[in-house]
């Protein structure tokens, strides 16, 4: 019997998926808590962080098919300071790097459809470098690519839904008009189950949408028939996605780390493409208005529990911090080199207030009136790769200092770009969390804005010299 490892295994989608699965495949269901899970016939339930390379790896092992519902719309830490895209991008390629390790031979990914626009909403440039992530090691992915996913407890309808229901009246924006492919919920389980059983020699990427595509104008009015209830529209074209921003977080009643990203790919057309089409998955059967039906009878979700299993505060026990800063290096440095110049970086830009001092695997960094540093960093040959550079926070004043501790820095280059990710995981500061808010953490910002400006200079000057050096040699 093949292993499948089940991501998002706490989400609705991810649950209904492994309801699928379970009698064909032994299932590994991954959640961050599983306190309140219990192991049942061909399911065992794991726990792991998705942000821990380690976590990752031990919960692969003799894993044939690695199913992936996961995205970061909402921090998992007290305090995080980052974009969920750049947090995006570390689960993906941690996932998709432990599967390489441990001899995964496919990946499964649920993502949204991808217009051919020239410049794509944040929301969705994520998703498909996401795609583009868990594609670079080897392993045979395919992703399935839906438009608006239609049941009770997903991101997108449960938000349509209540302004359908809470509002006397529409104002409608310009997007309104814009084409989407709503699609089941039943029929992206469906088409998943389906994808689980294709055994692709590379990476794929379908597309699946139900019988028609509509606009948002047209998804309103359908809800409301459905819903029995009269909603007159005005179309208002000059209402700015900002205001729209706003008022549907305020009648939705949803947060707007999941709000603000969704209202950005309205944008967009998200309509199925002929080259993305595979008979019997793609074309899924549900009307939207039976979706509709079948989502209301399920009874909408008012919580912010998405249909996969969204990485957010849950259950935060102490005062950890997650920050991440995405900057552009050279062509010419490896992450190497960018970690090794960011540590010489402060000490030079610190003067005589910050000083570094690294010998042998070991930096401290320190202030002139403190006797002991601040932070001690240990850097780890095992867990550092060409890629990625890891150094373990293990003290200093400003940190804490537990036995079970895994607080660490890591330089991660974003596939094969210029792009790298400076983050700080499980981070706990020995100040008080409010002065901590109030200082070291907005200090830390503005020191990683300094360092990110500096590299892209750098990038943008030594960049020049190469291409100018390319175009007349002889100059050179």
């Amino acid at each position: 019997m093949m292993k499948i490892l089940l991501t998002g295994a706490s989400g609705y989608i991810g649950g209904n998926l492994m309801e699928n699965l379970k009698e064909d495949y032994e299932i590994v269901a991954i959640s961050r808590h599983t306190d309140n899970k219990e192991d049942e016939e061909n399911v065992t339930w794991k726990e792991a962080d998705l942000y821990s390379q380690i976590d990752i790896e031990n919960v692969m092992e003799d894993i044939d098919i690695a199913v992936y519902l996961v995205h970061s719309m909402q921090p998992s830490s007290k305090l995080s300071q980052a974009k969920f895209e750049d947090m995006d991008a570390i689960l993906a390629d941690n996932f998709a790097w432990a599967a390489k390790q441990k001899g995964v031979k496919r990946i499964i990914y649920l993502s949204g459809i991808i217009p051919d626009d020239d410049t794509l909403s944040e929301h969705l440039e994520s998703r498909l470098e996401c795609e583009k992530i868990l594609g670079s090691y080897g392993i045979p992915v395919s992703t399935l690519r839906a438009g608006l996913i239609v049941g009770p407890k997903g991101s997108s309808f449960p938000i349509l839904h209540h302004l359908v229901k809470r509002l006397p009246g529409l104002l409608l924006p310009a997007w309104a008009y814009n084409r989407t492919h709503p699609v089941a919920l039943k029929d992206v389980i469906t088409g998943l189950t389906k994808v689980v059983k294709r055994e692709p020699d590379k990476n794929e990427s379908i597309d699946i949408g139900g019988p028609e595509e509509k606009s948002y104008r047209q998804l309103f009015e359908e809800t409301a028939e459905v819903m029995d209830k009269k909603l007159p529209m005005i179309d208002v074209p000059i209402i700015p996605i900002a205001l729209s921003k706003l008022w549907v977080r305020l009648i939705a009643q949803k947060p707007k780390e999941m709000v603000y990203p969704l209202l950005e790919s309205l944008t967009h057309n998200m309509v199925m493409k002929e080259e993305n089409y595979v008979e019997g998955i793609s074309n899924a059967p549900t009307t939207f208005k039976e979706s509709v039906r079948i989502a209301l009878e399920d009874k909408i979700d008012s919580s912010s529990k998405t249909g996969v299993e969204i990485i957010q505060k849950k259950d935060i026990e102490k005062n950890d911090v997650k920050s991440v800063q995405r900057i552009r290096i050279p062509k010419q440095w490896s992450v190497d080199d960018t970690a090794d110049y960011y540590v010489n970086w402060l000490s030079r830009i610190g003067g005589k207030f910050i000083n570094t001092r690294v010998k042998d695997k070991e930096t401290s960094i320190a202030l002139p009136f403190f006797k002991s540093p601040i932070l001690v960093l240990e850097k780890s040959e095992e867990r550092s790769y060409e890629d990625r550079i890891l150094y373990y926070i293990k003290g200093g004043k400003f940190s804490q200092t537990r036995e079970d501790g895994r607080a660490r820095l890591e330089f991660r280059r974003v596939l094969d770009t210029d792009e790298v990710l400076i983050a700080i995981h499980e981070y706990e500061p020995t100040l008080p969390w409010f002065v901590y808010t109030l200082t070291q953490a907005k200090v830390h910002l503005l020191v990683m804005k300094a360092f990110g400006f500096e590299t892209r200079l750098l990038a943008n000057m030594l960049d020049s010299q190469y291409a100018k050096y390319v175009s007349n040699p002889n100059e050179g």
